[in-house]
Parts: C-alpha cells; structure tokens; sequence
C-alpha cells in the first residue's frame, strides 16, 4: 500500500476513535423514535422510569447479552461513565476495524494467487525497461 493511503487509514482511524471516545459522551439522552413510541400512553419519571399508564414498553426485557462487559454503552467494572461510555467507543472501533482490515486481508489474498494456465512462470515475466510485448510475445501467444 502507497504511503498516502497509509496515511489517509490512519487518519480516518483517528477520526473514528476520537469520535468514539470523546465526542460519543455528548450525545443525546432522550430516548430515539422508536423509544418515544413505544412509550407512548405511559407515564414516566424523570430517570425515564415507567410509573404508569399502558403502553407496549411495558413488556420490554433484558437483552439476553445485558450482562456483557460492554453492554448498555459502557465498560462494566469502570466507574467513571465519561471514561466508561468513551472506552467502550473506542474498542468497539478497533474491533470494528480489525474485524475489516482482516476481512479486506483476506480477500486481497485470494485474489493475487494466481491458478492453473493463468500462472506465469517467474523467468517469462518483463523485468523492467519497456513492458510492452514485442513480435515474438505476439506470435508465441498465438502459437500456444
């Protein structure tokens, strides 16, 4: 891989973990639109805890990985919520972007192996100068 593209990966890597460790802990509170309808007809508290009334959040349960060291947007074990909500961010990127870089790994090495009549030996290969074919590369690809 070319030098810029080394540096454009790492600065978009950057980016990500920034964005995941320090900016995630700004994020919004309040729940989304599927949380608001689900508690609609409901009465809720100020920790968003349902008091009352009749609505479809009632019968919510547990994720059955609520227990997970990284559940609910944190770090289990971590008791600052800033450092806890920022770690969590963070490794879910490198995970994230080791699970790609691994996957792209893979596919460029399936893709470079060369099978059957398609390889060519090392010695017929140009080994610098003009790789343009001559006369007999023409006639020796239209003998074979």
């Amino acid at each position: 891989m070319k030098n810029r593209s080394w540096a454009f990966l790492a600065g978009g890597l950057l980016v990500a973990l920034l964005l995941a460790g320090v900016v995630s802990n700004y994020a919004s509170s309040h729940p989304d639109g599927l949380d608001s309808s689900l508690l609609k007809g409901c009465t809720v508290d100020a920790d968003d805890n349902i008091v009352g009334g009749s609505c479809p959040a009632q019968q919510a349960r547990d994720h059955e990985f609520a227990d997970s060291p990284l559940a609910d947007y944190g770090v289990r074990g971590v008791q600052n919520s800033f450092v806890s909500t920022g770690l969590s961010g963070v490794l879910g990127v490198l995970v994230t972007f080791a699970i790609g870089a691994g996957g792209f790994w893979l596919l460029r090495r399936r893709g470079t192996t060369p099978t059957g009549s398609d390889a060519t030996p090392a010695d017929a290969r140009p080994t610098g100068g003009d790789a343009t074919p001559t006369e007999d590369d023409a006639a020796t690809s239209r003998v074979s």
